[in-house]
C-alpha cells in the first residue's frame, strides 16, 4: 500500500506488509489492490472491543448491499503469538465470514502496526493469571483500490454514520 499522508494527522498511514492470511497463504499489500480494504487491528482473545467492532463492521457491510462487493475487510492481529492462521480462521469463520484474518511473525506484525500507527501492549489478564490481554487502538482504516490511505474511523462512529460515509467513498 502506498504510503500517503493523512489529512487528519499529517502523518503517513499505511505501507507495505508481508503477512499470512487465515488460509495459510502469504499475502502482501498488493494482494488486495482493486478493492477497498477496510482494516481493523485486534486479536482473537479480545473480550469486548474486537467482537463489538467486527459485529458492527459486519452489519455495516450487510447494510451497504451490493456496494460491499467492492470491499475486502481485513482483521490484522496484534497478537501473533496466539493468533495463528488456524486460530484466526476458527475465530472469524462462524461470526465474521466476510473478514480475512491476517497474522505473521512478531516482526511482521510490528511493521504492520507501525505503518498504520497502531498502539498495542501486553498486560496481565485480571481474570486469569496465566493469560494476558492486549489493549490496543480501535481504528478502522479504509484504503482505496490503489492501496492509498483514504480515511479512518474511530470506534465511536456509529453504524449509521459508517454506512453513510462508506457509501459515499464506494460510489
Amino acid at each position: 500500500m502506498n504510503e500517503t499522508t493523512s489529512n487528519v494527522t499529517g502523518r503517513h498511514i499505511g505501507g507495505t506488509f508481508d503477512l499470512v492470511d487465515h488460509h495459510g497463504h502469504e499475502v502482501n499489500e498488493r494482494t488486495y489492490r482493486g478493492t477497498y480494504a477496510v482494516i481493523f487491528f485486534g486479536f482473537t482473545h479480545c473480550k469486548m472491543v474486537c467482537p463489538r467492532a467486527l459485529h458492527r463492521l459486519s452489519t455495516v457491510l450487510d447494510r451497504l448491499g451490493p456496494l460491499a462487493e467492492r470491499v475486502q475487510p481485513l482483521y490484522i492481529t496484534v497478537d501473533p503469538e496466539r493468533d495463528t492462521p488456524e486460530v484466526m480462521k476458527d475465530f472469524l469463520s462462524p461470526g465474521y465470514p466476510r473478514f480475512t484474518g491476517l497474522t505473521g511473525t512478531p516482526a511482521q506484525i510490528d511493521r504492520a502496526k507501525k505503518s498504520f500507527r497502531v498502539f498495542a501492549t501486553t498486560v496481565a489478564d485480571p481474570d486469569d493469571p496465566h493469560n494476558y490481554q492486549m489493549p490496543h487502538s480501535a481504528f478502522t482504516y479504509v484504503l482505496g483500490p490503489d492501496g492509498a490511505y483514504l480515511t479512518h474511523f474511530t470506534d465511536a462512529v456509529d453504524e449509521d454514520e459508517l454506512v453513510t460515509r462508506l457509501s459515499s467513498i464506494l460510489r
